[in-house]
């Protein structure tokens, strides 16, 4: 290993590992799968396989731009969170942003008193799931013959 390789980087408030190749650790960051973290080493023009911590400050700098930037460099299919309620814009969100987006949405469903609104607040399945026999909370255990 060379005199400037770093064994923790930090990347949007995420510390990563330096050993991990940059599109693994790439990964760790919340809101960043796979397919985005080969695009941002595509943008950036890096070797996903390059050792995240044998970049120099520079390039951090460069891919921590692509992070918090990548709905201006990539089509609009490619954001997570599509047409921004107030805004219309098509966005990228990560880390705490990506939570908190996820949570103003379920209250603002719940504020419309909409279907999937009243089943967040009721505490049921949201998605059309049966319920007869899974997602059971509470004191049900189990079920019991009637005696004959």
């Amino acid at each position: 290993m060379s005199q400037n390789f770093r064994y923790v980087v930090r990347i949007s408030n995420t510390d990563l590992n330096g050993e991990d190749q940059l599109f693994y650790a790439l990964q760790k960051i919340k809101g960043i799968g796979i397919n985005t973290s080969l695009a941002i080493c595509r943008l950036a023009g890096f070797n996903p396989y390059t050792k995240l911590g044998s970049l120099s400050n520079e390039d951090v700098k460069k891919i921590e731009y692509l992070v918090k930037n990548l709905h201006e460099k990539v089509p609009a299919w490619f954001a997570n969170y599509k047409k921004e309620r107030f805004t219309g814009k098509n966005l990228h969100v990560i880390e705490s942003d990506l939570v908190l987006k996820a949570r103003e949405d379920i209250e603002f469903q719940k504020s419309l008193k909409s279907w999937k609104g009243l089943r967040h607040a009721a505490g049921l399945k949201v998605r059309g799931q049966s319920t007869r026999t899974t997602g059971r909370t509470g004191l049900t255990i189990g079920v019991t013959k009637k005696a004959e």
